[in-house]
């Protein structure tokens, strides 16, 4: 172990004698900034799937068949899928109101709230994730509209809610309408 100390003393000391305080800032912010634009390269992009199960999918859409609910449930830009992240169980054998055949709705939520475009209202919609069977696949939908820091748990999409359930494993995201939203008086 002493060998070990010696030779990482050593190595410090090189380091520290080669490079100034300066330089060493310079190539840190250098990384940093070269590290921040990786993701903004146009190949991460094109990568990335398609959200939604839109006209391009083979999927014919799945409408509500309302006009008060207007809007494709199988596509990302449905109304009420304004603060979801996840595969749309409407793609996955259930609605968007209930669970695919063999997993469990969470007890445990995130709300957000959505403007219908049918009456311009905006309506209060808890996303309760369904869980018990391996992730659907299909549909992957990522809209943060409203989205809290995780210090706020109730409106901050990004954690696995199946928590409440008797198995953690996700499969699908509901967007149920609890109620409509009100005005703040303060």
């Amino acid at each position: 172990m002493a060998g070990f100390d010696k030779f990482t003393e050593n190595l410090a000391r090189r380091l520290a004698r080669g490079t100034s305080r300066r330089s060493s800032l310079a190539w840190l912010g250098m990384v940093a900034t070269g590290a921040a634009a990786i993701p903004a390269l146009p190949v991460a992009r094109a990568a990335t799937p398609q959200h939604g199960g839109g006209s391009g999918s083979g999927r014919a859409p799945v409408t509500s068949g309302t006009d008060q609910d207007p809007g494709d449930r199988t596509a990302c830009d449905y109304w009420r899928y304004c603060a979801i992240d996840g595969f749309l169980c409407s793609c996955c054998g259930g609605t968007v109101n209930t669970c695919p055949p063999g997993t469990e709705v969470s007890p445990i939520t995130w709300i957000g709230t959505c403007t219908n475009p049918a009456d311009g209202r905006a309506y209060v919609i808890s996303y309760n994730d369904c869980c018990g069977v391996s992730s659907c696949g299909q549909c992957l939908c990522n809209r943060n509209e409203g989205d809290r820091p995780q210090v706020r748990p109730q409106a901050n999409n990004d954690y696995n809610w199946c928590l409440g359930t008797e198995s953690s494993i996700y499969n699908c995201s509901l967007a149920v309408i609890v109620g409509v939203a009100t005005e703040d008086a303060g």
